[in-house]
């Protein structure tokens, strides 16, 4: 039996086959029988628009894997820089490799004077963290003049290790300004993370110690949001990218709709959610209040996973390890309750709601010290690998600028009226 479908329009009786491949059915297939009728598919739920070679999910056995590496191996035994190599390149580094690309990395962590003195000291005092993170990575395309020349290999690696090295500075950067602290540079000597870290916290010791346990643990994290197939801002970066913008434009877009609450603030909605709830005696009624429709069960769910987020089981190991050292937060006791609560009931059992990443991400960074203001930002520093990655690969591909269609539901053709006779 071959792998294909035959699709009939009613109105002539014509006929074609079209086959199936990698999972999916050529929509240009479709327009040689059906010309001028187009798929309506608000929010891309049931359309391909893209082909990629980066990052496999499947929602309904619970698998992610990064070049075909899953996800879990590359938590236990490798390290978000090495993630963002695999993501870019394709493989995993070799030792050679990695020193190579660690070191270029370490060494582009700084950012021009002028972006921190004029441009983030020019926001106001209450700027949002991730609104001052979207701005100043699109203004870094007006301080790299090569950044345009996207299709010279050497130029577009520069850009994607400036990129991938300097959102740990602004993110910092934006952090330190938003509270009244004064800029801290980058160290050299520090990890990826250490670096960011010290950054972030950093008050008058000659050196930051970055407590390893949490180091290794917001590496972990990175490598958990690094990529996750075509999400909205993956989208927006691929769709911005297909008009060959240059890479910091395409990421400050990708950046601005992980801005969107929809999208990056889902462990902000947990906490929020855990702080309502108050305490573990309020968990009953708060579950029988999502199953009225009256609440959200916020961390529960997932637009693509019908099964355990894998990335959710790693996280909630990683947050045991954090609270050894932070202490418990408050909210872990409501959020082990509610959980307990949820998987034993048929409700969320029969909907297939379980535990995803963002239901512990939230009590971990907390934990760790981070406002939640934040945390939208520690989302995107990772996920730039990611975005960088698709970048590039379409580039490879050479496609066309996207373009959907629309489906015109206004009023048919009508006269101009002149604005005394309205």
């Amino acid at each position: 039996m071959s792998e294909s479908i035959t699709v009939t329009d009613n109105r002539s009786g014509q006929s074609v086959e079209i086959p199936i491949v990698n999972g999916g059915v050529a929509a240009s297939q479709f327009s040689k029988l059906l010309p001028g009728i187009w798929f309506y598919d608000p929010a891309f739920m049931s359309t391909a628009a893209a082909e990629s070679s980066i990052t496999y999910l499947d929602g309904d056995a619970g698998i992610l894997r990064y070049r075909g590496y899953p996800i879990e191996q590359l938590a236990e035994h490798s390290n978000y820089l090495e993630v963002a190599y695999l993501l870019i390149n394709g493989e995993l580094p070799t030792t050679e490799q990695y020193a190579a690309w660690q070191r270029e990395i370490t060494y582009h962590t700084f950012i021009h004077e002028n972006v921190r003195k004029r441009f983030l000291e020019g926001f106001n005092y209450d700027a949002h963290p991730m609104g001052m993170l979207v701005s100043a990575v699109a203004a870094l395309s007006t301080y790299y003049a090569d950044a345009k020349d996207i299709f010279d290999p050497e130029v577009l690696e520069k850009q994607v290790v400036r990129l991938i090295a300097k959102m740990p500075t602004l993110a910092a950067a934006a952090h330190r300004f938003s509270v009244g602290m004064p800029f801290v540079y980058p160290d050299n000597s520090l990890s990826y993370t250490e670096n960011f870290l010290s950054m972030m916290w950093k008050v008058a010791e000659p050196r930051y110690e970055a407590d390893p346990v949490l180091a290794k643990a917001l590496d972990v994290l990175f490598i958990l949001h690094a990529d996750h197939e075509q999400n909205c801002g993956t989208t927006a970066m691929r769709t911005v990218g297909s008009a060959h913008s240059d890479p910091y434009s395409a990421t400050a877009a990708a950046t601005a709709a992980l801005y969107g609450p929809r999208h990056g603030g889902a462990n902000e909605a947990v906490i929020r959610m855990l702080t309502e709830i108050g305490t573990i005696d309020n968990v009953p009624g708060y579950i029988e209040a999502v199953k009225s429709g009256k609440v959200l069960l916020q961390g529960f769910g997932h637009r693509v996973y019908k099964n355990f987020d894998p990335r959710a089981t790693i996280i909630k190991k990683t947050a045991d390890q954090v609270f050894t050292v932070t202490g418990k937060n408050p909210l872990l006791d409501i959020a082990l309750k509610l959980e307990e609560v949820a998987l034993k009931d048929d409700y969320f059992i029969s909907r297939r709601l379980y535990p995803n990443v963002d239901f512990y991400s939230g009590l971990i960074y907390q934990a760790m010290g981070f406002p939640m203001e934040m945390f939208t930002v520690l989302f995107a520093i990772p996920r730039t690998s990611g975005w960088l990655a698709h970048y590039k690969e379409l580039l490879n591909q050479d496609v066309k600028i996207a373009r959907p269609r629309q489906l015109y539901t206004g009023v048919e053709e009508r006269p101009y009226v002149a604005i005394t006779q309205r």
